[in-house]
């Protein structure tokens, strides 16, 4: 039997002469079989995918009842309905689900047919995993490490916000302990990272081995108050560390995305949110930068940031911080190949601009930013997006194409698709 991934609750009408297990019993096995628990009702509020197995007609009424409970702790789930071809399934379904969009309610019905509905179970397997997503994020704890930077006049929503509408907790960290812990780390607790940070570089160019050395020491220091705090994610207020400090959070936030912590840089939480979104999806690293050069003829975009996840790209060197000229950033070079670009916004969070592209060349010049590189965008997508209707001043690129696939969660959770 397959590890439980999600639960379904079996549904009739309370007159029904049969018992369950005889109208049932062949669905269950094949729920079974993909990782699905039978639930009863008093199970309805449990955090995992939950689905209704509408078994007969009759049954309407204790569907809605079900969802209004459990709406109580999941408000915007979709509900699943999954209907059979006998005992008046369908109608009864098609009759909830009306129901629930004139209420304002999205949900979908999966027809458990195969003679004439030969991918119910794909249909039904990534609606689990669009649900396991949507779960995922209520369960994920964000450190803001200090404020939001002072220029995000756009990427800085309220926290309420945040956790209403995608479900993260955000979690306020003060940029003095981030600064305290810093100063209690030894070179020895961080001795393999400098190591091999430094020796797999490319080329050293303007850092001191000091400086190196406190780069790294800042990502040991977000470790530890990652442990403390039970996180899941970071955002750093990271240029304050360069004036405050005269280090940087370049390193740091290379290597704790690489570690399976999400960490965006300067306090941005619109941009960290989409990076843990787009890594629950993908399982895929997300890069966040700056769209720095727009070129209309050739439909691409130059994007640029100084740091980057080093399991993202092929080679890299040590540089200083472009800004300020201290410390240490990254200059990577990525391979070619296909990408995924997004952008959250919106003061609700429920805008979101996303396309496919391919990677052209990297590049490394001295006016930007050290990682830096050259996207075609794919589709319908311009440059002039970003122009016209932009969401922030960042971007988000992943390796792979899955704009499709999650622009559907995103209709289906956030936006105003029925589903």
């Amino acid at each position: 039997m397959s590890k439980t991934t999600f639960g379904f609750i079996p549904v009739t009408s309370s007159g029904l002469p049969k018992p369950l297990e005889e109208i049932g019993s062949e669905l269950w096995q094949q729920l079974y079989h993909i990782g699905g628990e039978q639930f009863t009702g008093d199970r309805n509020c449990e955090s995992l995918p939950t689905v209704f197995l509408i078994l007969t007609g009759g049954s309407e009424q204790s569907v809605l009842e079900l969802h209004s409970q459990r709406k109580k702790h999941y408000a915007n789930e979709p509900v699943v309905l999954l209907a059979h071809p006998a005992h008046n399934s369908l109608p009864a379904a098609m009759e909830i689900l009306a129901r629930l969009h004139q209420i304002g309610a999205k949900g979908k019905i999966i027809y458990l047919d195969e003679k004439s509905n030969k991918d119910w179970l794909d249909d039904l397997e990534k609606t689990i995993k669009h649900l396991t997503v949507y779960h995922q994020l209520k369960k994920i704890k964000i450190g803001l490490i200090g404020e939001p930077s002072a220029w995000l006049v756009a990427s800085s929503p309220e926290i309420e916000t945040i956790k209403n509408v995608w479900g993260p907790e955000v979690v306020k960290i003060s940029l003095k302990e981030l600064e305290d812990t810093i100063a209690e780390i030894k070179d020895e607790d961080v001795e393999n990272e400098h190591f091999t940070f430094s020796k797999n570089a490319g080329e050293v160019k303007e850092p001191t081995k000091k400086e190196v050395k406190q780069a790294v020491r800042v990502y040991g220091a977000v470790k530890r108050i990652v442990q403390k705090y039970e996180l899941n994610a970071v955002s750093i207020r990271c240029f304050d560390l360069v004036l405050d400090i005269k280090t940087t959070g370049c390193f740091a936030l290379s290597k704790l995305n690489d570690d399976g912590i999400v960490a965006g840089c300067e306090g941005d939480l619109v941009s960290t949110l989409g990076m843990l979104w787009a890594n629950a999806m993908t399982d895929q690293t997300v890069w966040m930068a700056n769209p720095a050069q727009l070129d209309e003829q050739n439909n691409s975009i130059w994007f640029a940031h100084c740091t980057v996840p080093i399991s993202m790209i092929q080679t890299y060197k040590l540089r200083s911080h472009f800004e300020s000229g201290l410390s240490v950033a990254i200059q990577g070079e990525f391979t070619k190949g296909k990408v995924t670009l997004l952008r959250l916004g919106g003061s609700n969070l429920d805008k979101i601009w996303i396309t496919s592209g391919e990677i052209l060349e990297s590049g490394s010049a001295e006016n930007l930013c050290r990682t830096q590189v050259n996207v075609k965008l794919h589709g319908a997508a311009k440059p002039s997006d970003l122009l016209n209707a932009p969401l922030g001043n960042h971007v988000l690129m992943l390796r792979g194409t899955y704009t499709k696939e999650m622009l559907n969660w995103w209709e289906t959770f956030i936006g105003n698709d029925n589903m």
